[in-house]
């Protein structure tokens, strides 16, 4: 379920800052080989522009690909077992089951035709290329373009050296106005006059400036550079100092610098050029994950030789160097150094003998940041603490890894991956928390509160997974260990999570017991906080399942009125889901509903799609309730969908699954077989935003669409194919036109007839042309 840049045109690639210079043949190439080829690599040196290519050639391409053009970028990431979770993250694509991720993928990507550009991948490159190999074999419609110093060496990869600039050849003068035919050249003039308004390449500098760009070789991300500092020297003094600068780099190398060195003298040039407080900036900002706040920057890099008051002026210098890129998003305003510029900052930290102080540093600053964000997660900070820690995940993971890859903080890493537990298991980061709380407890076997505390979260997560048998080994694990130490905390939270598993195991009555035993510990602790909601709120569940309504009803108005005293949404959310559940039981259907959607919403503000699939199952059930057939099918439709990435094919077979199969048995009655299937189909096609849509009301072609006129429940993809069933096409050709396998076309082809309720490929065929009719006949309108 992916999210898309635009409603027409699903994809994230960023849309550029400035303007692309030059390439002209480099993009012509790589989309002819991305023509035929389905991995391209592009291969340079550091800085010669490989992610800017790329970027550039899939914004070009974006109509091959109707499924969308998606950046993943990896420099950040150092740890390759989650190179997957970040291509998912990066895709929009949500799975909180245990499954195998590069099978997740592998589904996502197994009808769509989409391109994928893994940015940086030469310190990942095993698991680049193991995963790549993967995702190609079963996915046809894929294509992937990859950024990396070396290839990735899997079959069928095409590549493409990018090369840095073109440049005049030295020593002939050039003609009057010659510079205009090198891209070099025409890049270092835009970008210093960008800077200085006032500055031009005339025919009387031009041969300066060409002297300029060969001793940068070319390379885009020295020329800009050695660009912003025409505002401080004239061109006669950048070109002087450029040279003295290479002179010792370049003793002894016959033929001059090669090309990574070239960008190494420049970079060395540029940060000689900065002052002794910059130049401490650049290596401290280095440890950063991603992006960084102001804040932040003045909490890791300030101190020794470096006052917290001066950050910002250094940070603005840097900026204006064109050493660090601003990034705002609304009224955030973050920063950032480009790859090349990090590896380089970095090892300046390491030479200089800070990098271990300046890392926990680091790892200080997010750990408290996670501290305060556990705090305050319940209270009415909720959404926001959910979009700001999102935005710190790099960081958090660069924490995590230095601690978990340090053996004197091993014990801080289990901490962190602990406190951590909102961020994995409220806001559906199940997979990547579980990764980082396995490796944690493994490093840190002994006992400790920090540990069973880890015990409790990573059997929360496991169950939130549908990984019930692990997940009561853990808990069991952390009963026992929090008796023996007498952690009454510990305890209380992991007989809550016994009861949670005892529940989706459909053994209400003991699940019961152990919310209530739970509960008088919380009380006996002066526990209060979202779990504690949710033990009530999970114990009214049970009481319904037992047929207790009103005792379900009043825990979940006591939860209610927790949740809303303290302004907290996440907890309080699930207490009306369960309201909803009583007041359908009632025979309140027009409670219920209100109960449900308003559990939708505030679960759509967290992405939580268990909360979201549980809110569309009540309103499928309401649906068959009220003899609205069409919508109960479309919603039973939305939630298989949901359920395929929530962990379970559903809680519980006899609790949880009995109304829910009522209502698929009644519902498919009423339509009759076939009816019911196109519809639910339908509702399973729907992107996650689509299906809340029509859940909510907000889209109104969302509702009728699948029930006024049948052509509606054909898919974007069934349409293409429809038409080309028009044209005379066999499915071999249709395969080759979509850049699909031929399995997948007949299916398609099949889907079409089914829904359709056709016999035969002719009928296809009229039906298309007859539809075009009526479009005309309407004006032309959608």
């Amino acid at each position: 379920m992916g999210t898309s840049a635009s409603a027409s045109r699903p994809g994230n690639i960023p849309a550029g800052t400035t303007s692309f210079v030059g390439r002209k043949n480099d993009v012509a190439e790589v989309k002819r080989l991305l023509s035929k080829a389905r991995l391209v690599t592009l291969t340079g040196v550091g800085g010669v522009g490989k992610t800017r290519l790329a970027l550039h050639t899939a914004t070009e391409l974006r109509r091959a690909f109707p499924d969308g053009a998606w950046l993943v970028e990896l420099a950040d990431l150092s740890d390759p077992a989650l190179l997957v979770h970040t291509v998912l993250e990066a895709l929009g694509v949500r799975d909180d089951t245990g499954r195998d991720q590069v099978d997740v993928l592998a589904d996502h990507l197994r009808e769509r035709r989409i391109l994928v550009i893994l940015d940086n991948c030469e310190h990942l490159i095993e698991a680049c290329a193991a995963a790549v190999d993967r995702l190609l074999r079963a996915a046809p419609g894929l294509r992937v373009l990859a950024t990396s110093r070396e290839r990735l060496g899997i079959p069928g990869e095409h590549l493409w050296q990018v090369a840095p600039l073109p440049l005049p050849d030295p020593p002939r003068p050039l003609p009057p106005g010659g510079w205009h035919g090198y891209a070099a050249m025409a890049l270092l003039a835009e970008r210093a006059a960008a800077v200085e308004p006032g500055f031009a390449v005339t025919d009387e500098n031009q041969d300066l400036i060409a002297r300029m760009c060969r001793m940068l070789a070319g390379i885009p991300l020295a020329i800009e550079l050695a660009a912003v500092r025409v505002r401080a020297l004239s061109l006669d003094e950048l070109t002087t100092r450029l040279e003295d600068s290479f002179h010792l780099l370049a003793k002894g190398e016959r033929g001059g610098l090669p090309r990574h060195q070239t960008l190494l003298a420049a970079v060395e040039w540029s940060h000689d050029l900065c002052g002794s407080a910059e130049r401490l900036l650049w290596a401290r900002a280095s440890v950063f994950g991603g992006g960084f706040s102001l804040s932040a920057a003045e909490v890791v890099c300030a101190g020794d030789g470096l006052p917290a008051g001066s950050v910002l002026g250094h940070l603005t210098g840097l900026v204006d160097k064109s050493v660090l890129l601003v990034e705002r998003d609304g009224d955030r305003t973050r920063y950032r150094l480009l790859e090349p510029l990090r590896q380089f900052g970095r090892s300046r930290l390491h030479s200089m003998g800070d990098e271990d102080v300046v890392l926990r540093r680091h790892r200080d600053y997010y750990l408290a940041q996670a501290e305060q964000c556990e705090r305050e997660w319940f209270g009415p900070k909720q959404a926001e603490i959910f979009v700001r820690t999102k935005l710190e995940h790099a960081n958090l993971r660069a924490a995590l890894e230095y601690c978990l890859a340090t053996p004197s903080e091993l014990r801080t890493g289990l901490k962190l991956a602990a406190t951590l537990w909102f961020y994995w298991a409220g806001c559906g980061v199940l997979g990547e928390g579980r990764h980082w709380l396995d490796r944690a407890l493994e490093a840190v076997p002994d006992g400790g509160e920090d540990r069973l505390k880890a015990l409790w979260v990573n059997g929360y997560v496991s169950t939130l997974q549908g990984d019930v048998a692990r997940a009561v080994t853990l808990l069991g694990e952390c009963r026992t260990e929090a008796g023996r130490a007498g952690d009454e905390a510990a305890l209380a939270y992991a007989i809550h999570r016994l009861g949670c598993n005892a529940l989706v195991g459909d053994d209400v009555g003991y699940a019961k017991d152990l919310f209530e035993d739970a509960r008088i510990r919380y009380r006996r602790l002066g526990e209060l906080n979202g779990n504690v909601m949710l033990a009530g709120i999970e114990m009214a569940i049970a009481s319904i399942f037992l047929g207790e309504l009103e005792e379900a009803a009043a825990l979940c108005e006591e939860a209610r009125a927790i949740g809303a005293a303290h302004g907290e949404e996440w907890a309080y959310a699930y207490a009306i889901y369960v309201l909803a559940l009583v007041a359908l039981n009632r025979g309140e259907f027009d409670l219920a509903a209100g109960y449900a959607r308003n559990c939708l919403r505030l679960k759509r503000t967290f992405n939580d799609l268990l909360g979201m699939v549980l809110s569309f199952e009540v309103l499928a059930w309401i649906e068959a309730s009220l003899r609205h057939w069409e919508r109960a099918a479309t919603l039973l439709g939305c939630a298989r969908r949901i359920w395929q990435s929530v962990g379970y094919p559903m809680f519980g077979s006899k609790y949880f699954g009995a109304p829910h199969g009522d209502c698929e048995a009644r519902t498919r009655e009423a339509l009759g077989d076939r009816r019911y299937a196109v519809l639910s189909q339908h509702g399973s096609e729907f992107t996650l935003e689509e299906a809340v849509a029509f859940a909510l009301d907000e889209v109104e072609k969302a509702e009728s669409g699948p029930v006024a006129e049948v052509e509606t429940v054909l898919t974007e993809r069934e349409h293409e194919v429809a038409v080309l069933i028009t044209e005379g096409l066999s499915n071999r050709e249709i395969a080759d036109r979509l850049v699909i396998s031929r399995r997948t076309a007949e299916g398609h082809v099949q889907r079409i007839l089914r829904k359709l309720d056709f016999d035969s490929r002719a009928q296809i065929a009229a039906w298309v042309t007859q539809t075009a009719v009526r479009g005309e006949r309407n004006g032309g309108a959608g």
